[in-house]
């Protein structure tokens, strides 16, 4: 019975044909497969008798062989036959692929970065995920201060020294003050995230860059000369400034600062809204109480500090109207960057 089956099983492998990779698969599986023909005769072998084994078994293995060989056949004239109908032409160069181009903020972060380098500010990271300490307890806002309520954040843990995302990259600043003695003189690049509504003029995550100068005898004058080689740097040799009075908890006396319109020259138009006038940053000297929470005695060293949003100086550089542009990756929008890299 056995042997007839054997006999029966390899003239089905002399006349097997397919005509695609699919019937060759179909074929490998009927008869080679985990429940195949051949797989069944091979545990039906196990029940001949001894004196036969030797005879059945040399078939058995001879049927295995040449089923195996004819499906290697007959993969082997499919993918001839598809090869001789292809209509590409293998010699011709393939489509080159599109380069893509640096992100604007990306592009704005490393020119405020080299611009600042040449002043001899050094670069200072440090995490996004923080501590309530290092973000608003080192930089003179007490639990119950009011300026608390500018930032609106977004807590990890609650208690004691709370875990946060960081609202600012001043904390970088406090962690350079806590690791290093003055003179110190750096700018702080990141990511900062505030629990703010996405709009055209708004996002709950962007991108700052604080400075920071602490060492004897530095004064308001420094600073202000600082910015306005910075502005002119990034806007233009005829770029004037004009400081504001403000308040921010970790400096005093404490400052706003405004760029002349770089789109109608300060005459006035809809980006500036008829004033002249385009706010970049905050600005202010140290306050002690934030010196003295890092080690540094006040009495001795003064310091100034500054912060913008990178969003805000791409948004003037280049006029983007709507925040939300920079977080869609449209190529059509990034494609207008191409140049600027």
């Amino acid at each position: 019975m056995i042997s007839e089956k054997i006999e029966a099983l390899l003239r089905e492998v002399d006349r097997a044909e397919a005509g695609s990779e699919k019937e060759v698969e179909e074929l490998r599986v009927r008869l080679l497969g985990k429940k195949g023909e051949i797989t069944r005769l091979f545990d039906e072998f196990r029940t001949v008798s001894a004196e036969h084994k030797r005879e059945f078994g040399q078939k058995l293995n001879n049927l295995k062989n040449k089923a195996t060989e004819k499906i290697n056949e007959l993969k082997g004239r499919i993918g001839q036959s598809e090869s001789s109908d292809r209509t590409t032409d293998l010699t011709m160069p393939g489509d080159m692929h599109e380069l893509g181009t640096r992100h604007p903020i990306s592009i704005t972060r490393e020119e405020i970065i080299s611009i600042f380098r040449k002043l001899g500010y050094a670069l200072a990271e440090g995490p996004e995920i923080e501590d309530d300490y290092h973000v608003f307890e080192a930089l003179n806002f007490p639990p119950d201060h009011p300026a608390r309520d500018m930032q609106d954040t977004f807590f990890i843990t609650s208690g004691h020294n709370p875990v946060l995302l960081r609202t600012h990259t001043s904390s970088v600043q406090v962690r350079t003050m806590e690791r290093n003695r003055p003179p110190i003189r750096v700018i702080c690049p990141g990511r900062v995230f505030r629990n703010e509504a996405i709009s055209a003029r708004a996002h709950c995550i962007f991108h700052q860059v604080e400075g920071l100068y602490v060492d004897k005898g530095v004064s308001f004058a420094d600073m202000k000369q600082s910015i306005l080689l910075f502005v002119r740097e990034m806007f233009g040799e005829n770029t004037r400034i004009r400081m504001r009075p403000s308040y921010f908890p970790f400096t005093e006396p404490s400052t706003e600062v405004d760029i002349s319109c770089n789109i109608c020259g300060g005459k006035g138009c809809n980006i500036c809204k008829g004033t002249g006038w385009l706010e970049i940053m905050g600005a202010g000297m140290v306050d002690p109480n934030v010196l003295s929470a890092c080690g540094i005695d006040p009495e001795e060293y003064s310091g100034f500090a500054f912060g913008m949003g990178i969003e805000r100086i791409a948004m003037l550089k280049w006029q983007v109207r709507d925040l939300r542009l920079y977080f869609e990756n449209d190529v059509r929008f990034l494609r207008e960057f191409e140049t600027s890299i």
